[in-house]
């Protein structure tokens, strides 16, 4: 009984398999024409579908939305007791249907018409009213149904899959990067993985910094006050010079040195790792324990020898849990 039933459960997958691979060898010149229309388009996509293409329909909306497309999802029969007012012609209107025909759509698709508004179906029926209707036209292919060919499964697949194709690719062309993402999704573990340098460092009056004149007497007391285990050593126009850990004065303990009142600057590490504000958190801590050390000077783009900001690895382990 039980491989019967893992039978079953390939035999739909392998169906959906069957399904988008019909989906990636169809995609063509009307696929580029939907991305460069909802590119250009300055106000929101609208998707509708019915049944289980509605769902399909809000789960497309959602996905653009995340990635930097504004858009919405409507219901074909709320559309019909007064919602295609929410539409405008200054929208993109996606509809979704396999066979094109669905009754539900075509008050939509006649005001789609009569507005003026740009329609772009997802069909898979070319003597349809929704392909014959549409000013760009996504043909989805004709496909094999799981449950003795009646539940609607490798059709809402594919539907699904060139929703998420859209997305992507009007992501990649508006340039949508990590960093704009991150301000979509603060929630959760995927916002503690974009985290930046910005969203964690020390700033001000936090940062350990010691001109690189100061004497060594005196640059340690404030070692001992900021707790950071190292000093940020400035010049007197405010750039950094170098930094100054516990484990630079530990060696130099070592070897017994009189430093007391000579100048941090004679000790002070030269050119030492920073980061920019902007790079990922996980990829600070990736280089701070590729490198061995617990601190990092943080910069503005563009300002390499100001310091804006400090990080300790203890900090930059709590964010990321």
């Amino acid at each position: 009984m039980r491989n019967e039933i893992n039978e079953i459960g390939k035999s739909v997958i392998d169906l959906q398999i069957k399904s988008l691979k019909k989906l990636k060898n169809s995609l063509g010149k009307s696929f580029e024409q939907a991305v460069k229309v909802i590119h250009k388009c300055k106000s929101k996509v609208i998707i509708c579908g019915v049944g289980k293409s509605g769902i399909i329909a809000s789960k497309i909306s959602a996905t653009l939305s995340s990635v930097g497309t504004p858009s919405f999802s409507v219901s074909a029969s709320d559309c019909s007791h007064g919602d295609l007012g929410r539409i405008t012609n200054k929208d993109i209107l996606i509809l979704i249907s396999y066979s094109g025909n669905t009754s539900e759509l075509n008050n939509i698709i006649r005001y789609a018409k009569s507005s003026k508004i740009k329609l772009i179906g997802i069909v898979s029926n070319k003597s349809s009213t929704l392909y014959k209707s549409s000013n760009i036209r996504l043909l989805t292919p004709r496909v094999a149904e799981s449950g003795d060919g009646i539940v609607p499964t490798s059709s809402t697949t594919a539907q699904l899959a060139i929703g998420d194709a859209l997305s992507i690719a009007l992501m990649k062309k508006k340039k949508f990067g990590k960093l704009d993402f991150k301000k979509f999704h603060p929630g959760g573990s995927l916002s503690a993985k974009l985290k930046t340098a910005s969203d964690l460092m020390l700033t001000r009056n936090k940062i350990p910094f010691v001109n690189e004149n100061q004497v060594m007497r005196k640059a340690l007391k404030i070692l001992n006050l900021k707790r950071l285990g190292f000093l940020v050593i400035i010049n007197n126009l405010g750039l950094t010079t170098g930094i100054f850990t516990d484990g630079d004065l530990k060696r130099l303990i070592q070897k017994k040195r009189k430093i007391e009142n000579s100048k941090i600057k004679l000790f002070m590490t030269k050119n030492p790792f920073i980061v920019e504000e902007n790079m990922l958190a996980s990829e600070i801590l990736f280089q701070m324990n590729k490198r061995k050390i617990t601190n990092v000077c943080v910069f503005k783009k563009g300002t390499k020898r100001k310091t804006t900001g400090v990080i300790h690895i203890h900090n930059l382990l709590n964010n990321l849990k």
